[in-house]
This record gives structure tokens, C-alpha cells and sequence, in this order.
């Protein structure tokens, strides 16, 4: 049975196909900025960005899509994907009709200048070169909350902005468990030890080359689909999707510690997997692809720790690291696995490991609330984050580089973001669980390379609805719960505290 068949629904999609192209285009420009434009490319890259961008804006707020849009929340007996579109692209105009454009042009302006300022009080570790635009960012974030609306707190409004629906109170429930259960569950890996043992790969140098090739052989392992996905190089990996059929992720080469190039992969390899199983009835549709941030981190998190920080993964894929790297020749299946389960307090999020890795998140959430309720100066935050990051990480940050510079989303001007990495976190644990009850031991599987019936779960649980149904509501139907933090503690137990 076709999944749109209301009439109405039906002209809202053909006339929405114009708003889907030029998403189709600012992506594959966003993609090619990243990886293969010339550096001199970037100023006229902005101004065609910047371009369609308005062009999207004034396509979307006119009168004929948006009296569409009315037309089509006043049907009936609508079945769930038709009431899937009209939420989303509903959704879509109240923001656009509630943040002024000028709102809009003082964040764009005032995050492209930050990025410059961050960039360089980073490498100096200055925090005053970076503060004047760090206030102006809280203080133009402020405005914003302010304009969208909220019930309960402003940081509610901008938390909606990347996960629909999350709320102060829900992330605040997360970490009232999570804080506690991660410190404790820290300290007994630390007394254990033995996930902390350093290993000779973290400063081991490979070959680019070499590494290459052991990548594409974990993604030939994967079968990633190369007729419809890409691997590329980029500074900072990422994952982008022009449509159901054209997704492309990308690593990054660092010349030692291969893990870093290696999980990178499986992360985005997780992201792409999410949007390559969206059922392809809802191409090119405003629910043509994955329902939100938290939701999609779940899925990358998945295939990155769950899967790849495996045993089983790693007995899998040390052959290949053996024949192209030669680095784990002279250890045990049990020494690589260590490897990839390292667990050791550190400073910089992106490096930290399944255990310490939301501490670090919990520690910008509750410096974001201050921030946007107004409760602490600018000038007081770079202190409190390293007396924060000394009590729940056991760290104490030596310089502003290894502290409140470390993340760039400040500096994008994106406050409301950091939580969707822990919910993240949360829904692949909660899929581990599902996975166990209703299919088997996901490792004998992984041991056998039987990929195929992980993503054969996945799709049926999570990735082919697309963004139909509200990420709560999705979580509801398909997990039977919400995002519960009790499931990651006990996927944190079972595996590092159990052997």
C-alpha cells in the first residue's frame, strides 16, 4: 500500500520537492567544502551557500507552501507517515516564522567571526581573545530561546532545536543516574586496571597507505554498499547524505594511534547505515531521513562501541590489521581488544572512552544552563570547567586549549547540542538490550562477520520510518521506553566489570 495517498498530502510533497533539491545541493557543496574544494574556493562557496539558503527560506515561508502546510493539518484519518510530514515540515515553518531573519544574520555573522577568533585563542590558549564573541553568542542565544518559546526553561527552546521534544527536565533525569553510576562505575574500572593499561599502539606510527586498505577491508567486512556510499579524508569526520541513495562519510589520518582512524569509520559507517535503510518510499520527502540528532548518534554509537569495541570485532578484524599493518603481529587477539576498550580519565572529549565519555558531557550541560539562565559571568567559566572536570573526571585541565577551547560548537554558536552525544550513547544501549532479548548474542554474530542481521534489526527497529514518528515517540513504540540512562550503566557493567 502506497504510504502517501491523501491528496493533499500528495501536492504538499511535490511542492516540497523544490525545498528538497536545494538541500540536495547545499549538501553535496557542504560535503565538497570539506573534502575537495580548493582553499581559495571558500569565498564564493559562502556566497552561493548563503544564497540558496534564502532561497530555501523565501521558497518555504510563502504563501502557497505555507497555506499548504494549514491546508494539511485540518485533514483527517490521516495514516502515520502523511501526520509524520505535516510535523515535521509544521515544525519547520514555526521556527522559521518565530527566529527574524535579522536574528538569524547576527548568529551567522556572529559565529563565522567567533570560529576565526576560537581558532586562533585555541592555538594560543588565550580565553580572553575568544570571550567578547563567546558572550555576544550566549547573549544572541538568549534572544533566541526567547523567540521559539518555551513552557518550563529558555535552554528547553534550544535543546528542541536538535532533538524535538528534549527538555531540561529529561536531560537533568539522565544525569541524576548517569553522574553518579559513571563515577562509581570509573572507579572501580581504575582499581581493576586492567582496562587502563596503556598499550604500545597508542604511539605506535602507521603507514597512511596500509591504513587505508584496512579500512576499506572493515567496510568490505561491513558491507558498506560502494554503488551508493563513499569513504573520503576530511579534517574532522563526518557523515553526509544527499539521498537514500547517495551517502558519503569520511576519516581522518593521523599517523599513530589507528584506532582513531579505524572507529572513526565504523562511527560514520553507523550514521550512513541509519540513512542507506531509510525506506526508499519516503525519498525525497521531509521524513526522507534519519528523525534527529540523539537518535542518529545512537546509531553511529552503536556500530562504534557496542560492535567495534568488541572482542569478537577485534578477533574478527586482526588478520587484516596484522597483513596491512603489521603493528599487532606480536599481540593477542586480547591485547588489541584492550586497545579499543581503553578506559582512562582524560581531558579532551573527543579522545574520552565509553566510561568517562558523558562526564564530559554533563560537565557542558550544566555549564550551558548557567550560561543561558544567566547565573554566571562569562569570565568565571573557564575556572568552573576545570573545577568541574577535576571533580567528575578526576582531570584538571593545565591550559585553556586542554579546557573551555577544547569544542568548537560554542564557537558555532550551537549551545543545546552536547546532550544529543549522551541520548546517543543511551539509545545504543537500549537497541544492545533489544538486540539480546529478541535476536541472540549480537557477538556470536559479529565473531561470524554476520553483519547483515544487525542491520536487518536496526532497519526494522529504528531506520526505515525515517523521521515519521517524533524521536520520543519512536523510542516508545519501538523500545518501549524512553531514553532510560539505567540501560548504558548496565552495558557499561556487563563490560567492564565482568570478564
Amino acid at each position: 500500500m502506497p504510504k502517501f495517498e491523501n491528496p493533499v498530502i500528495r501536492e504538499l510533497l511535490d511542492r516540497y520537492r523544490r525545498l528538497w533539491a536545494l538541500n540536495h545541493a547545499m549538501a553535496l557543496m557542504g560535503w565538497d567544502e570539506e573534502t575537495y574544494m580548493p582553499q581559495r574556493g571558500v569565498e564564493e562557496r559562502a556566497v552561493a551557500t548563503a544564497e540558496l539558503r534564502a532561497l530555501y527560506q523565501e521558497l518555504l515561508l510563502s504563501d502557497q507552501f505555507s497555506s499548504l502546510v494549514e491546508k494539511a493539518k485540518a485533514q483527517e484519518n490521516l495514516n502515520d507517515y502523511e501526520r509524520g510530514v505535516v510535523r515535521v515540515v509544521d515544525r519547520e515553518l514555526r521556527i522559521a516564522r518565530r527566529v527574524p531573519p535579522s536574528l538569524t544574520y547576527e548568529m551567522a555573522k556572529t559565529s563565522s567571526e567567533a570560529f576565526v577568533a576560537w581558532s586562533e585563542a585555541k592555538k594560543r590558549s588565550d580565553f580572553s581573545a575568544f570571550r567578547p564573541y563567546l558572550q555576544k553568542l550566549i547573549d544572541l542565544n538568549r534572544q533566541m530561546a526567547e523567540k521559539l518559546g518555551y513552557e518550563e526553561v529558555p535552554y528547553d527552546a534550544l535543546l528542541d532545536l536538535y532533538e524535538e521534544g528534549l527538555r531540561t527536565r529529561d536531560v537533568k533525569a539522565i544525569f541524576d543516574v548517569l553522574g553518579p553510576g559513571l563515577r562509581g562505575l570509573l572507579d572501580k574500572v581504575i582499581s581493576d586496571g586492567y582496562y587502563t593499561k596503556p598499550s604500545p599502539l597508542e604511539e605506535a606510527r602507521y603507514d597512511e597507505q596500509a591504513m587505508r586498505r584496512v579500512n576499506a577491508k572493515v567496510l568490505e567486512l561491513l558491507s558498506f554498499p560502494q554503488d551508493r556510499a563513499r569513504l573520503d579524508v576530511s579534517p574532522h569526520p563526518f557523515t553526509t547524505n544527499m539521498g537514500v541513495n547517495d551517502v558519503r562519510i569520511t576519516t581522518r589520518y593521523e599517523g599513530f594511534d589507528f584506532k582513531r582512524s579505524l572507529f572513526s569509520v565504523v562511527h560514520e559507517f553507523g550514521h550512513a547505515t541509519y540513512e542507506l535503510q531509510v525506506d526508499p518510499e519516503l525519498a525525497m520527502t521531509p521524513i526522507g531521513g534519519g528523525v534527529s540528532l540523539g537518535v542518529h548518534e545512537g546509531q553511529s554509537r552503536f556500530w562504534e562501541n557496542v560492535v567495534g569495541r568488541s572482542r569478537a570485532f577485534a578477533s574478527l578484524i586482526k588478520p587484516a590489521l596484522d597483513q596491512e599493518l603489521g603493528l599487532t603481529k606480536d599481540l593477542s587477539e586480547e591485547d588489541v581488544y584492550r586497545y579499543f576498550a581503553t578506559v582512562r580519565p582524560s581531558l579532551i572529549r573527543t579522545e574520552a572512552d565509553e566510561v568517562t565519555y558523558n562526564l564530559h558531557i554533563l560537565l557542558r550541560f550544566e555549564l550551558e544552563q548557567l550560561m543561558i539562565n544567566g547565573e554566571v559571568r562569562v569570565d568565571d567559566l573557564p575556572e568552573m570547567w576545570n573545577e568541574e572536570s577535576e571533580k567528575l573526571i578526576g582531570v584538571r585541565p593545565r591550559n585553556h586549549a586542554e579546557g573551555i577551547l577544547q569544542d568548537i560548537h560554542w564557537a558555532h554558536g550551537t549551545i543545546g547540542y552536547f546532550p544529543t552525544y549522551t541520548l546517543g550513547n543511551i539509545v545504543a544501549a537500549m537497541m544492545y538490550f533489544a538486540f539480546r532479548s529478541r535476536v541472540g548474542d549480537i557477538y556470536e554474530r559479529v565473531a561470524k562477520g554476520d553483519f547483515e542481521s544487525i542491520k536487518a534489526f536496526q532497519r526494522e527497529l529504528i531506520h526505515r520510518y525515517g523521521g515519521t514518528y517524533a524521536p520520543k515517540e519512536l523510542l516508545r513504540r519501538q523500545l518501549g521506553e524512553e531514553y532510560n540512562a539505567s540501560r548504558l550503566l548496565d552495558y557499561l557493567s556487563s563490560k567492564y566489570l565482568t570478564r
